[in-house]
Formats: structure tokens, sequence, C-alpha cells
């Protein structure tokens, strides 16, 4: 009978991934014609001209090659070499083993001091799994959660498609909450106690709700109230949160700040609702995308529990452990005074700086077009415009049509979720500002004229 397509897993053929979807794949066959293609369709600072943290490079370069001490003495600073020689202690065999399942004690006792100095509340290292990515610990979570085809997991609309895109690989049921464009993307209990209803009457019973904070593709920032209402709501409804807090150090807008789900938890008693709280190295500023670090702490999670997901990180041995690294140099990074400090507090402001000023480009140059609307990019790393079309256009052929006359590689708001009868796209802002005003500006452009030309 042989491997065919209409053999194979039918949950591999349903799922669905927009963010490398087929407009990214005709826009890597444009870029092996010679094309130039401007990749905002995904949050990779690196590969959109961000320089590596000297500090994060240095630490690695030692840690991976001690040897480099010896023909170059003096080459680096204290705090790297002291980190590089703590790094090679407490891994014991160096980074070429496997570390235990749950990821090196030392890191995760690293993310336990973040966590306590962020919040000012406790955390247990034996409750924190190290991962490749944050991706890989929601996928985790997931799937301890799921058990059968009834079983039902609350996303955001419009929502990062990691979650969608799981649930139709595990056999779970999607249970959509919309947010409000109109108030800048907000939450409300009733969309959420809508969602659940919804899916009752479907037989589907609901297991956990997904929060983005701040969110993806939305760039929305959760207020105190905002996440006291969802933990209010968890409670109520028996439901386990996954809090995911990538972009908590991107707050652009004045006034809004990040409010951790385990630091409000803790500030109204609660030890009632299973939170899952996730992290990653390839987001804020660091943009370490390509070595795979992440992690996430649970909180009020049985320890019968807890030990099935040591089973299930067990089957693959261990994250990698290079991106343990990463993960424990954004936890532990230069403290004022140490040697590496003012090199790296320079870089961390000029990274923050220059994309705070990229999203108000974004969002003002955007909002200039005529058929176009974008809210404010409050936070993470992305904008989610809403485009006026033509009848019978879609938001796909849009972005297809974009990326074949301007090479600026974008993600249809399909692809993320929408209300009915509105059309979006998500960018990043990612581009450099010497590029980003004229992406902005093609973008105009090009809407202007497509917004004039007939249509088939």
């Amino acid at each position: 009978m042989g491997i065919r397509l209409d053999n194979l897993c039918r949950a591999v053929r349903d799922m669905q991934y927009a963010v490398r979807g087929p407009i990214v794949a005709r826009a890597q066959e444009l870029e092996r014609q010679g094309r130039q293609v401007i990749y905002c369709n995904i949050g990779n600072p690196q590969a959109l001209a961000q320089r590596p943290l000297t500090w994060v490079r240095q630490v690695l370069a030692l840690a991976e090659y001690p040897e480099v001490l010896e023909r170059a003495p003096g080459a680096f600073p204290a705090d790297a070499v002291e980190a590089a020689r703590t790094i090679a202690r407490e891994s014991g065999s160096g980074l070429g083993a496997y570390t235990e399942s749950k990821g090196f004690l030392f890191v995760r006792q690293a993310v336990a001091r973040f966590i306590q100095e962020r919040d000012g509340i406790p955390s247990d290292p034996e409750a924190i799994y190290l991962t490749d990515g944050a991706s890989k610990a929601a996928q985790a979570v997931l799937r301890l959660l799921i058990a059968g085809e009834k079983d039902g997991i609350l996303i955001p609309v419009p929502q990062y498609p990691l979650y969608s895109a799981t649930l139709t690989l595990f056999g779970g049921a999607p249970i959509p909450y919309q947010t409000d464009e109109r108030a800048d993307w907000g939450l409300s209990r009733q969309a959420l106690e809508e969602a659940v209803a919804g899916a009752a009457a479907r037989g589907v019973k609901a297991r956990a709700i997904v929060v983005i904070n701040p969110g993806n593709p939305t760039g929305a920032v959760l207020s105190e109230k905002d996440v006291g209402m969802v933990l209010d709501f968890a409670r109520q409804h028996d439901l386990a949160i996954l809090a995911d807090e990538v972009y908590q150090e991107n707050v652009w807008r004045a006034g809004d700040r990040f409010v951790s789900f385990a630091g409000a938890q803790a500030r109204r008693g609660d030890r009632e609702v299973a939170l899952f709280s996730f992290h990653s190295t390839s987001k804020g500023f660091l943009g370490e995308c390509g070595h795979r670090g992440g992690y996430v702490e649970c909180r009020n999670v049985p320890a019968d529990v807890l030990e099935e997901l040591t089973k299930h990180q067990s089957v693959a041995l261990c994250s990698n452990s290079v991106g343990q690294i990463v993960t424990y140099l954004m936890v532990r990074p230069p403290r004022a005074g140490e040697p590496s400090f003012a090199v790296y507090d320079r870089e961390r402001r000029e990274i923050q700086d220059s994309l705070r000023r990229r999203a108000a480009i974004v969002e003002r140059g955007l909002n200039a077009v005529e058929g176009i609307r974008c809210n404010p990019v409050a936070g993470a790393m992305y904008a989610f415009p809403r485009i006026q079309l033509p009848p019978g256009v879609t938001d796909g052929q849009w972005c297809l049509a974009l990326l074949e006359e301007t090479g600026i590689c974008v993600v249809p708001g399909s692809g993320f979720g929408q209300a009915d009868g509105t059309w979006h796209f998500r960018t990043t802002i990612l581009p450099p500002l010497d590029q980003i005003e004229t992406v902005v500006g093609r973008i105009a452009e090009f809407h202007r004229k497509f917004l004039s030309r007939p249509q088939k």
C-alpha cells in the first residue's frame, strides 16, 4: 500500500499553521528566484537585523568552548567568565550531555528567583520545566489536558495559531472567545461566558483557558482588572489557565504595564486555580529564537499531575542544553556594578527604544491609509490592522498580491481568527528603523492601488 497522503494521520493533514503557510512558501520561492523579500510574517528579531546581546553570546562562547580562555585570557569580562564557570560547575558534564528531564536544576532555581523578584512571591524550582521554547511547553500542557474530542480549550480570537493547530493535532475541541476590536482587543466576561455556554450546548467540556498577554497578534496588554476577571472566571468554571507571557518585556504604550497571572493570583490569595505560565528566550529584547529556550511554571497543580508532566518530558529526555543556558542568561542578567552591566543595559535600552518607535511608526503609518484601521500597538511585536476589501476578495488573496508586488510577506488575519465580515493581516514591527518606513509606505501604496483596480 505504501505511504500516501490519503493514508497519513488525519489530524496532521487537518492541522493549519498560517504563520508558515502557503504565502510564506511562495515568499521562499520568490527569494530563490532572486527577489528581495522582507519577512514580516513571524516574530524573528535577529532575522531582521537585531544584533544578539553581547552578554549572551560571550557567555555562550565560553560555555561551549572553555578553552578559549586559555587562548585569549582577559578577552572577556570577569562576570561573563564567572557565569561560564558556574555553568561548567553546575552542569557537571558540560553542554553536550543530557540534562535531567525538567532541565538543569541551577537554571530552574534561577528562574524561580526571577519570578520571586518580578512578582514578590515564592516559586518552586521543582514546579518549573525548561523546554525548547514556550511552544513546546504549551503543547506539553495541552497534551495532558486533552483526554478526548469533547475536551475543550478556550482560545482567544484572534489567537496565535499554535493553539488551534495543537488542538487539531491532539484531537481536542477549540472554544473560541472573541476579543473586542473596538475596545483595543479587550476581554469581557460576557464573551467568556458565551463561549463556555456555546461549547456546553455542543457537548464540549471546557478544561482550560489560554490567555496571551501581551497579545499575539493584537498587541493588547491586559490590566490587573482583566487578569483578575479571568482568574474569577476560571475558578467559577473549574478551568486551568495557560498564561502565554512570552512578550512580558514588550510593552510600548505609556501607562500600560505587564501584570503576570502568578503575581495577580498571589495578591488575590487564590490557591485553587491551576496556572501554567510560559516564557521564552525568543521574544522580549533577547530575540534568541534559534536557541529554543523557554520554561513553564506550574502553580496549584497536584503533585501526581506534575509527575505525569515529568514523564511526558522524559520521553524526549530533556530540552536542548544551550537553550536552557540562554534561559539562564535571560533570567540572570548582569546586575548594576558588574563589569558587563553597562553594555547590557545600553543594548537592552536601544532595542526596546527602537521597538517602541517602530510600533508608533506602524500604527501611525497604517492609520493614515484609507481602508486600513490599526489599533494601538500597545505591546508584543505585531500589528493586526483591519483592511477594507472589495466584495469577493479575501485577506489571503490580498496578502499574496502584496507579496508578489512589493516583496513584503505578512499573514492573513484568517489564519488567526477574526470576527465574521472582517478582514485583517498580521505584520511584525521588527524591520529595522531604516526599513520600517519603507515597509509601511509600500503597504500603503499597494492598498490604495488594490482598492482602485478592477476586480475579477
